[in-house]
């Protein structure tokens, strides 16, 4: 039986952004600040023709009132927000950001990519 809690949000764009960071990863190393990733990412969203925003504002309201913003990352194709680090773990504060930039807008998946490492981790992050 086949149902959509089986199935993986956004598989393909979601493979293919983790891909791309692999891709960076290999080829800068580990130890540049977050900026130069996300730069790195943005060049090549754009060689493949994905469609990224970087430092995309994001309102979050509380009982219907604006109480702050903030600014993702990348958000890629209007469904994905890239979390970017360049830190020794993914640490669980990380994770729990995340979870509220998702909480606050009506999108379901983030990724945690942290370049912080000589070996390339990340974490899918679903609401």
């Amino acid at each position: 039986m086949d149902t959509n809690e089986n199935k993986i949000i956004h598989k393909d764009l979601s493979y293919k952004v983790i891909g791309l960071a692999m891709e960076v990863h290999r080829e800068l190393g580990c130890g540049f600040l977050e900026k130069v990733y996300e730069n790195a990412l943005m060049a090549l969203f754009q060689r493949e023709g994905i469609s990224a925003r970087q430092q995309a504002p994001v309102t979050v309201c509380f009982q219907g009132k604006v109480v702050g913003e903030y600014f993702a990352d990348i958000l890629v194709e209007d469904k994905i927000i890239l979390e970017l680090k360049a830190s020794r773990d993914i640490a669980e504060i990380h994770k729990a950001q995340a979870l509220n930039y998702l909480k606050a807008t009506s999108l379901r998946l983030a990724i945690i990519l942290n370049f912080g490492k000589e070996k390339f981790e990340y974490k899918r992050l679903v609401r």
